[in-house]
């Protein structure tokens, strides 16, 4: 197949501050996407920029007593670190106050004027007397007329949900100055939408959209389009509109107008790439925006027209998305939820919430819930439990043979349905369907670790005579791991590289991933570390607005730390501690938290009962290897007798870990 010409974006971030965990679902989305395609061997470029025009950056500045540039520059070198310590891989980021988008802006202006798609009227607005500019709604605020709620803005009544007109509320005030604002009469400019309502009405069912989009927009587009106002009057921090002195595009004509500056930007200094065989009216390549659900209007209403009307072509797809919310509430500063991407990196691995948000991303707009516990306990039992794992537990046994995978697969068929699901995957990615590509990846992650708890290669190792049948069974394992990050490397970038560090090799996904014969891999390092819920609330605590003034109330007095009680070493030494294999593990009928757990302790047999049924189902520890104190007074319970006890960390709940040696350790070792 020819290789496809992507261009993609995200939405622009504002220049005036953070970035948030709100903001990255859409970031991590399209890096994904891109990545991918990239992947599969596709020319796709992904651009992006700060909108970094309008009064909120102009007064923002002021406040902070430097210039607009000097803010927008600051928050753009914060973006992109933000960026890309969460490894998302722009190939262009650029901002919206730059020569290559106030030409364009002007370029599609004049073209729509020519058409006569512009026109001009005067209309009279809130003006601020003391600051001398006029009143967007957000910046007047007073009494709602409704409910009389005080310090409401001058649009809507966050108390009681009343819409209205500023000059509705009672004793209003500029939000900027305190002063009361006067009616005053300004020409603005309007982009003739309504002339483009037959256009719109075909484009937005012609699949480019979401269906629950195009629904949405259907009810818009019935109600019938009115014109868009594209002109701000000085004071404005923006792109002073060609022949009209004292007049400035609207933030919201030139920030769209950025994914085509961006992009010039880059092919200016590409020889790979060529501005006009992407945005031509008759252009042969892909063109995709990335949006949340909030911003559709701009972009699947007046966005097309603008382009339409100016002789570009249209996108080819228009994503939108849900928000994020956080245990299932809108994020909170008070809960410390609303959480900063830098104040996430200071606790936290970028890859945790990467691979989180896939797991549940699907092609739908539906709202996104973070739940911290579910991060923590899906993170752990998938990317340390379940894939990790696999590679840990055959590498070394690899190593003692020398360090080369088998010659030959041992076993072409299982690793047939590894690289038999491919496609299906793929599919899954392209559709942007990343929770099922994620739940089809867990499900080989099953039959491989199942695979390798079957063979148990660590028993076998302790004979002679059964080196290869070792070996080809850990080469198995290996290459059933390197399948699975290659179909992962699109989420987990950062694990993709320690991979193809370990193994030697590059993960290459343009074909169906062959198995690695006769190959040599380099000694494993661990990967990636369980979350400690500890961190989870370190991030939290530290979302949470800082008391502005310490309490004049007398502090009390901490607590006392509770002092062990102290044994004496002979005491301790009589602890008998062993390497277990649990060779059995069950329910138990009537107990609510205990599994029986059946222990191979070297020759000899143990039953014990151990209250970890909330974090393991029973298949889950079946050949595994834990720690036990062997010489333990065997317990009468209700359920039968308890001969010892495993050895197990952790608060409760899903977070119970039990404490296992290195690979390679046999039953009935003492550890002391």
């Amino acid at each position: 197949m020819p290789q496809r010409k992507i261009l993609v974006t995200s939405a622009l971030p504002y220049a005036n501050g953070p970035i948030h965990l709100g903001h990255l679902m859409e970031y991590i989305q399209t890096d994904i996407w891109v990545r991918f395609q990239k992947a599969r061997g596709q020319q796709c470029t992904y651009v992006c920029a700060d909108d970094a025009h309008g009064t909120a950056i102009m007064l923002k500045a002021e406040q902070l007593g430097i210039t607009s540039e000097e803010l927008i520059g600051q928050v753009n070198t914060e973006h992109q670190r933000d960026f890309a310590d969460f490894l998302i891989a722009f190939d262009n980021y650029y901002s919206t106050h730059s020569d290559e988008n106030r030409e364009l802006a002007a370029y599609i202006y004049k073209a729509c004027k020519l058409k006569g798609h512009i026109a001009s009227r005067n209309i009279t607005q809130a003006f601020d007397p003391e600051k001398e500019l006029f009143l967007a709604d957000r910046f007047i605020k007073g009494t709602c007329p409704n409910c009389k709620s005080e310090d409401q803005y001058g649009d809507n009544c966050e108390v009681c949900g009343a819409t209205y007109s500023p000059t509705d509320l009672i004793d209003p005030k500029s939000a900027i100055s305190g002063a009361t604002p006067i009616t005053k009469e300004s020409t603005h400019f309007f982009f003739k939408l309504p002339d483009f309502q037959e256009f719109l009405e075909e484009w937005t069912r012609s699949g480019t959209l979401q269906p629950q989009v195009a629904n949405k927009l259907a009810e818009w587009l019935e109600a019938g389009l009115q014109e868009w106002d594209i002109s701000r009057d000085a004071p404005y921090f923006g792109f002073e509109i060609p022949n009209e002195p004292g007049k400035y595009f609207y933030v919201w004509l030139d920030a769209p107008i950025g994914y085509l500056a961006s992009f010039k930007n880059l092919c200016d200094k590409s020889d790979e790439l060529d501005f006009d065989e992407y945005w031509n009216k008759d252009s042969k390549a892909e063109v995709y925006h990335f949006i949340g659900k909030d911003i559709v209007n701009f972009h699947a209403l007046f966005w097309p027209a603008l382009l339409s009307c100016a002789d570009f072509r249209t996108p080819s797809a228009v994503y939108a998305h849900g928000f994020v919310t956080v245990d299932g509430k809108k994020m909170s500063k008070s809960r410390g939820t609303f959480i900063m991407a830098r104040t996430y990196l200071d606790h936290l691995n970028p890859e945790y919430l990467r691979y989180y948000f896939a797991a549940k991303l699907t092609s739908h707009v539906d709202d996104l819930d973070l739940n911290l516990h579910d991060f923590a306990a899906k993170v752990n039992a998938d990317l340390v439990g379940k894939l990790v794992n696999i590679a840990s537990r055959c590498a070394g046994f690899v190593k003692k043979s020398g360090g080369n995978l088998s010659a030959e697969v041992s076993e072409p068929e299982l690793l047939a349905q590894f690289a038999e699901k491919s496609d299906a995957i793929a599919e899954a990615y392209e559709h942007r369907e990343f929770s099922k590509a994620i739940r089809d990846i867990m499900h080989l992650a099953d039959i491989a670790n199942q695979y390798i708890a079957d063979k148990e290669p660590w028993q076998l190792a302790k004979q002679a005579g059964n080196e290869q049948q070792v070996l080809d069974i850990c080469s198995n394992g290996i290459n059933m791991f390197y399948i699975l990050m290659t179909y992962l490397s699109p989420v987990l970038p950062d694990m993709a590289r320690k991979t193809e560090e370990f193994l030697n090799t590059k993960l290459d996904w343009s074909q169906v991933p062959q198995p690695l014969v006769k190959h040599a891999i380099n000694k494993f390092k661990p990967m990636i570390s369980r979350i400690d819920p500890k961190q989870i609330e370190a991030m939290v605590q530290d979302s949470k607005p800082k008391t502005a003034e310490p309490s004049k109330a007398k502090p009390k007095a901490k607590p006392k730390p509770e002092t062990p009680t102290e044994i004496e070493y002979d005491d301790f030494a009589k602890v008998d501690l062993r390497i277990a294999k649990i060779v059995n593990a069950e329910h138990v009928e009537g107990a609510d938290k205990l599994l029986r757990l059946t222990l191979d302790i070297g020759g000899q047999q143990r039953q014990v009962f151990a209250g970890i049924k909330s974090a393991y189902q029973p298949e889950q520890l079946i050949g595994r290897l834990t720690l036990t104190v062997a010489n333990l007074k065997p317990r009468k319970m209700k359920f039968g007798m308890s001969e010892g006890m495993v050895l197990a960390a952790g608060p409760g709940g899903k977070d119970i870990w039990l404490l296992q040696p290195d690979e390679g350790a046999q039953p009935g070792m003492r550890v002391m």
